[in-house]
């Protein structure tokens, strides 16, 4: 009876759990992320932590995969514009808006590190996917002409670049762009990218790298 009890709370415990997690990353970011503030702020024993999950790693990983379904929330409005151009500029405008409304969140997913030899596990991986799934279907529409596997790299070199600036101006780097100008450089770069994109298209051997 007494472990039919204890299961029957574990789930209310993660959620508290990650709750109080959080708000203490929304609050400090991931570096100020103490276990012993996230379990004061849930409601439980330091120790309790360990009865709803593995460890505090798993316990950023829930954090994090939530956040994502957030970014995917805020993405999916960008998916319905007319032309995969726009909806490109729409996809790169709400990350950074994202990225600038949820900052310690948004950073979190990035600066979470695994200790060595630890896999990440499959269910986070996927979620993961969000950040880049939306943008085959409209590069794909830009460039039909590209193999499965090369507009996987593609998708995950736009999100690259896009993500490098954004992160550049959120992290007040010397080369960062300043964030009163940050959409519309973001805006730039992508419509840059795009023009790029189908120019590949018309002229495909124009500026090709011979293989080795």
């Amino acid at each position: 009876m007494s472990d039919a009890r204890t299961t029957d709370r574990r789930p209310d415990l993660r959620t508290r759990l990650i709750d109080a997690a959080e708000s203490k990353i929304a609050e400090k970011g991931l570096a100020g992320l103490k276990a012993r503030d996230v379990t004061q702020l849930a409601g439980c024993a330091l120790g309790a932590i360990y009865n709803a999950v593995a460890d505090l790693d798993e316990l950023v990983q829930r954090v994090n995969s939530r956040t994502l379904a957030r970014l995917g929330e805020a993405l999916a409005p960008a998916s319905a514009a007319a032309t995969p151009e726009v909806v490109m500029l729409a996809l790169a405008d709400a990350y950074a808006v994202f990225a600038l409304q949820n900052r310690k969140l948004w950073s979190a997913l990035f600066e979470h590190r695994l200790p060595d030899g630890v896999e990440m596990a499959d269910w986070h991986r996927q979620d993961h996917e969000v950040l880049i799934a939306r943008i085959g279907a409209p590069l794909a529409a830009i460039r039909p002409d590209l193999p499965a596997d090369e507009l996987r790299y593609r998708v995950r070199t736009l999100f690259g670049a896009v993500h490098g600036v954004v992160h550049l101006a959120l992290q007040a780097r010397l080369v960062g762009l300043p964030e009163a100008a940050l959409r519309q450089e973001v805006a730039a770069l992508v419509m840059a990218l795009v023009a790029g994109a189908r120019q590949a298209v018309v002229h495909p051997d124009r500026g090709a790298i011979p293989a080795p």
